[in-house]
């Protein structure tokens, strides 16, 4: 699996010491509140599992599960519902989960489905910011790294449900993902 990275872009250390910030930060922000933390499955989860044990008041967390990539490798803009929340929204402040934003047609989508369900306020708070690839300007209100334009695994990311178990943030490299020889199972 490692020998499928090109680069390592943010080690597992980077990643842990970032997301105690973040913690740090929505829990000042939210402080005297009680957030609902929606988590966009399956990139989010370990992000997710990680930032809320550095915030320090009540929250409560909801899962939400989509498809946009249809088996590709960038976003069709077109998004499925897989799971929808089963927490009533209206009236709550919402903190949408995502493992990274690039072109931001997923993100604008998502909001614009759960706006319709009154929340209070929604923020985005996602682990990784690819903003060099954004097609519709979305509002990041919490990130954890600003990459390059690099086809990025680990930490929950996947290429083909493969490398969410890696500890870091990698650049895969490209003839795995456009079946080159390296490609291991022989699709």
């Amino acid at each position: 699996m490692n020998s499928d990275v090109k680069e390592v872009l943010i080690t597992a250390n980077k990643i842990k010491a970032r997301i105690k910030e973040l913690g740090q930060e929505i829990s000042k922000d939210y402080s005297n509140k009680f957030p609902l933390l929606i988590c966009v499955l399956r990139g989010a989860f370990l992000f997710l599992g990680d930032l809320v044990r550095e915030i320090d008041i009540p929250l409560s967390i909801d899962f939400m599960a989509i498809s946009s990539y249809n088996g590709q490798t960038e976003s069709s803009g077109q998004v499925k519902i897989l799971k929808d929340l089963e927490t009533p929204i209206d009236k709550r402040d919402v903190i949408v989960i995502e493992d990274i934003v690039d072109t931001g047609l997923t993100m604008d989508a998502i909001t614009r489905l759960l706006i319709t369900r009154k929340p209070k306020s929604i923020k985005i708070c996602t682990l990784l910011d690819k903003a060099e690839r954004r097609k519709i300007n979305i509002n990041i209100d919490y990130y954890g790294f600003r990459i390059p334009n690099k086809f990025v695994i680990g930490y929950g990311l996947d290429y083909e449900e493969k490398y969410r178990n890696l500890p870091f943030i990698g650049e895969l490299k490209e003839e795995v993902y456009k079946g080159g020889i390296n490609k291991k199972d022989g699709k």
